[in-house]
């Protein structure tokens, strides 16, 4: 537990405490600021931290195995008349404690509490608020060794990207059939070549297919790849260390040695809807002006709208990046939540706008890390981007 930052954040955000639950893994945010993360753990478990003064656990009598090394005081309950007896003590004397909700699950990333468990503690005469900043300042940013690492990330997934598209080109020419499924191998392959792990098989997505945005190949669903077909390859990995942060980035490509002029005019407007974001983001950076992550969503979502697409464009503009691949920090969204939160610095996030139509879709994604030391502050870290449609023939 990194109590010293949790505190420094508490009075930072003017919270009073923080009141850590889980019961059976529900919340993996509590989880990792509590360092208990992988720990079978199978009774409920609270840890009070205060702004100031030491942590106090209320944990399962079966379970003290699991929090023989955790900085505070215990305390023990096994019924649950106790429980409530000790929850009663735990909470003496506190008027209010940030806790893994939502208010009207805005941002349902951060709802991880249940109703009743809610219900209880404001029973208790206690005010409850939610830690979605809490969360993000404790869990978002990278530690030096993340950074240094996501980089290395990022220039494997970037070489893994070009590897796949050099050999959709090389097995084209040669006459040989491939599917999407096959490029996806290709590209795990080449993961394990580079020793780098992933949560899920990268996207690979010919014509129609690259107009819907999680579409992904599988042995028994995959389309040939064909010269003049259009290709969407989306693909993230990292390190094979648990403490490893993501890299992820999306290119696109055309089968063939001239763009048509449909493909062109799609990615010319996604292209200028991220140079955008990058652009917002840098201006309020160097202007020391706070950044809710939801304007870099209305930068993005307005300029593409103002080109008429506004309707195809049916996810958030980007999300936070971290040992997994969707974070706990905030997400680029005002179109599935309004995500109020504040870009800080130490985040890394995605930034990848997108326009589906039902015979293609483009998307180019980059990410982002934001430097409190670094002269310009805003890091593209999967640079090279995207500036034209590749050809590969």
């Amino acid at each position: 537990m990194k109590l010293s930052e949790i505190q420094s954040a508490l009075t930072s955000l003017d919270l009073e405490s923080w009141l850590l639950y889980d019961f059976r893994g529900i919340n993996p945010i509590s989880q990792n600021v509590a360092g208990l993360t992988g720990l079978n753990i199978t009774r409920r478990w609270f840890c009070l931290i205060p702004a100031q003064g030491e942590p106090h656990w209320l944990i399962h009598k079966i379970e003290t195995s699991n929090f023989n090394d955790v900085p505070g005081k215990v305390s023990l309950y096994a019924g649950w008349q106790e429980l409530n007896a000790e929850m009663k003590s735990l909470l003496t004397n506190v008027n209010t404690v940030a806790m893994e909700y939502s208010p009207n699950a805005a941002i349902p990333y951060v709802s991880r509490v249940d109703a009743g468990t809610l219900e209880w503690i404001r029973s208790y005469g206690v005010t409850v608020k939610s830690s979605a900043e809490l969360a993000q300042y404790v869990e978002a940013p990278l530690t030096k060794a993340q950074f240094e690492g996501h980089q290395k990330s990022a220039y494997q997934v970037l070489q893994a990207k070009d590897y796949a598209f050099n050999w959709i080109g090389d097995q084209l020419k040669a006459g040989n059939t491939i599917t999407e499924y096959d490029v996806q191998q290709e590209i795990l392959k080449q993961f394990d070549e580079m020793q780098l792990t992933t949560e899920h098989p990268p996207i690979v997505a010919v014509n129609a297919n690259s107009g819907d945005p999680h579409y992904a190949p599988n042995e028994s669903r995959a389309d040939e790849i064909k010269a003049g077909d259009y290709i969407l390859i989306d693909l993230w990995a990292k390190q094979k260390d648990p403490d490893a942060v993501f890299a992820d980035t999306t290119w696109v490509a055309y089968a063939g040695a001239i763009v048509p002029e449909k493909y062109e005019q799609i990615f010319e407007i996604v292209k200028e809807a991220r140079n955008r974001a990058v652009a917002f983001i840098r201006e309020k950076w160097a202007a020391n002006e706070p950044i809710p992550a939801y304007t870099v969503d209305d930068c993005v979502r307005g300029y593409i709208t103002e080109k008429g697409y506004g309707d195809y464009f049916i996810h958030r503009t980007g999300h936070n990046i971290g040992t997994v691949i969707h974070g706990n920090g905030a997400n680029l969204d005002n179109l599935e939540t309004h995500d109020a939160r504040i870009l800080i610095p130490g985040v890394c996030f995605s930034i990848e706008p997108g326009i589906y139509l039902n015979a293609f879709g483009v998307r180019t994604e980059i990410d982002v890390y934001l430097s409190a030391a670094a002269k310009d502050g805003v890091i593209l870290t999967t640079a090279p981007v995207q500036n034209q449609v590749l050809t590969l023939l």
